[in-house]
């Protein structure tokens, strides 16, 4: 039932064209709804770091998202929603805006009070205060919570797509499921992989590009 490295290769190679044209479409669901998840996530951590009663209501919600399985969610966006992009897209907003709520609120939270203090008596401003202290202290969590989201966006979109769909590689691994084709299942596998790793290592330039300081270090 386990195909060898090679028929992997070998299915990897003739399906290269399709993989491709599915690969646009996951890809597609997989950016726009990482880049939403992220606008979402910064949107609601820097809200609930500026108000302590927007922290004390939503905080406990955002961790009561975590709890429910994402293959228990899908079905539903599905029937709300249908088979087009929207419903991947909102399950990967939900799987990914997480890591990055979290990590710019922890990352809020530890930044040096003293600095603030600091900034305080020479009479800087809230903005002057978040974007001079907070902000470039929370970049590392910031990043460290972007990997996750990114590499949960890919496998989001594929598994939204298990449930219903017309394109993308979530709907070509259950054709090939279907027909035991095991080879090309493996071959979908190691694309995503890639992908992932990809989106990841993206993610790293991009800290490099904005925390040069760390690079020094």
């Amino acid at each position: 039932m386990l195909p060898s490295p090679l028929a992997v290769v070998e299915a990897f190679v003739e399906e290269f064209d399709e993989l491709m044209l599915h690969l646009r479409v996951t890809l597609t669901e997989a950016v726009v709804g990482l880049a939403v998840g992220v606008l979402l996530g910064f949107v609601l951590a820097v809200a609930m770091d500026a108000c302590q009663v927007l922290y004390k209501a939503f905080y406990p919600v955002i961790i009561l998202t975590q709890t429910v399985p994402t293959v228990a969610i899908a079905p539903l966006l599905v029937l709300w929603f249908g088979y087009e992009m929207l419903p991947k897209v909102i399950l990967v907003v939900l799987t990914t805006f997480f890591p990055i709520a979290v990590g710019l609120i922890n990352g809020f939270k530890s930044v040096d009070t003293d600095e603030i203090k600091l900034l305080q008596a020479m009479g800087a401003s809230k903005l002057q205060i978040f974007i001079h202290i907070k902000l470039p202290g929370a970049l590392g969590q910031f990043f460290a919570g972007l990997k996750i989201s990114a590499s949960y966006a890919v496998v989001g979109a594929v598994i939204s797509e298990w449930l219903g769909g017309f394109e993308g590689l979530g709907v070509y691994m259950t054709r090939v499921k279907k027909a035991f084709a095991f080879d090309k299942m493996f071959a979908v596998i190691f694309l995503i992989s890639i992908v992932s790793l990809l989106l990841m290592k993206l993610v790293e330039l991009l800290q490099k590009k904005f925390m040069p300081w760390m690079e020094k270090e």
